[in-house]
């Protein structure tokens, strides 16, 4: 689903109708392997070695292998909620780590585990990002509502039953917290909060008009949002109790999908005509606009790891929906996805490379891990779960 600029199309004629007509939603799979590494996981308990196999599978700088590997990784269970990491080099078994993480319970262990192998092995400084959390849209009960999950959506828990439109899942920094956007009880989109440890939803900001595209500062003290209660869709910044609200931009232009850089000095977010990039300081003042190169151009996301890099959906040639990342640095974005379907709503993980996707086609949505070094994609939520829009955050 594509940022404010199709929101009211979205809701008036549904979202299918507008994204390219296609029927694949599975994996990406290219020749990468002059840029990854072979390794053999296995664990000694068949629920962890599936979840192990699951996870270094969808790592673009990992090819599993049965024999002529760099590293043999090895997991075991010690105790419900222990697992054990031993990694060794090569034929000759030489040893290189050998580590037992706690987990909040086994499978979380075996994930932490997991990262730990990443960091022992990629050789390219990359932190692990299998323990990320993600807050997505999904529709298991036939609705979309708001649901948690692990990054597999092994452990997916339903938030919301407001059997309205909802969008735009974000996390609060601590994960605490998320704000969306929600047609519940009004009928009109507004902007909701929804405590995690005690399941208890308030009103975040609810003015007349548009209320949407609602996300925390890195610090969590701020909070920038799309509004339309004094006539064009504008941003906003509140404090994180959503008062003290403060009107940023002041154009005719339509904007949409603030999100702030690594420091939380600026703000990224979209502009007719187009849309395009634009980035301005958080509190206000002239925009930039950054050139990509495509005359669509959405829903960015400014990696954490890398303050160079912003990724973004952009339409390509046939009118399809894909995934770029723009480099500052460079000054040109580039499209890092190249699927027979559409993609969607990119959202970073933890180690600036890979990136969480919303895959879609005139059927069904999935959520993918997509690495921008390769291009290999993979799904990662069910095939009987519809799901969609996902934000990331890292424990």
């Amino acid at each position: 689903m594509l940022t404010l600029f199709r929101l009211v199309l979205v809701f008036a004629v549904g979202a299918g109708s507008v994204f390219a007509q296609v029927r694949n939603v599975g994996p990406i799979v290219l020749d990468y392997n002059s840029k990854s590494i072979a390794v053999r996981v296995s664990a000694n308990a068949p629920e962890l070695n599936t979840l192990a196999l699951a996870a270094f599978n969808v790592h673009g700088r990992y090819r599993l292998v049965a024999s002529d590997f760099l590293y043999d990784i090895k997991f075991s269970q010690v105790s419900a909620t222990q697992v054990r990491v031993e990694i060794t080099k090569g034929s000759a078994g030489s040893p290189v780590a050998s580590e037992t993480v706690t987990g909040n319970n086994l499978r979380h262990a075996l994930l932490r585990a997991a990262d730990v192998a990443v960091e022992k092995t990629n050789g390219l400084g990359l932190r692990g990002f299998f323990t990320a959390r993600l807050a997505f849209i999904g529709e298991r009960t036939g609705k979309k509502e708001v649901y948690v999950s692990d990054l597999f959506l092994t452990d997916a828990k339903q938030i919301t039953r407001d059997n309205a439109a909802v969008l735009t899942p974000r996390w609060a920094p601590d994960g605490s917290r998320l704000l969306y956007t929600s047609f519940y009880k009004s009928g009109f989109p507004d902007i909701f909060q929804h405590d995690l440890a005690s399941n208890a939803r308030s009103t975040f900001v609810s003015f007349r008009g548009l209320n949407s595209g609602a996300r925390f500062s890195p610090n969590g003290q701020q909070v920038a949002m799309i509004l339309t209660g004094e006539g064009t869709p504008e941003i906003y910044v509140s404090n994180a109790q959503g008062r003290q609200v403060a009107r940023k931009t002041r154009s005719e232009a339509v904007k949409a999908s603030p999100c702030w850089s690594p420091d939380g000095t600026r703000l990224v977010f979209t502009m007719e005509p187009g849309p395009q990039l634009y980035t301005m300081a958080a509190g206000g003042g002239s925009t930039t606009r950054l050139v990509t190169g495509y005359t669509y151009v959405a829903e960015p996301d400014w990696s954490r790891t890398n303050p160079n890099k912003i990724a973004c959906t952009v339409r390509v040639g046939g009118g399809r929906f894909q995934i770029a990342v723009y480099d500052i640095s460079l000054g040109k974005a580039t499209v890092v996805s190249e699927a027979p379907f559409d993609g969607l709503v990119p959202a970073w993980l933890a180690d600036g490379r890979h990136l969480v996707y919303t895959a879609r086609d005139k059927n069904t949505s999935a959520l993918h891990v997509l690495d921008t070094e390769t291009g290999k994609s993979t799904r990662i939520s069910p095939v009987n779960f519809v799901a969609m829009e996902a934000n990331v955050w890292t424990p």
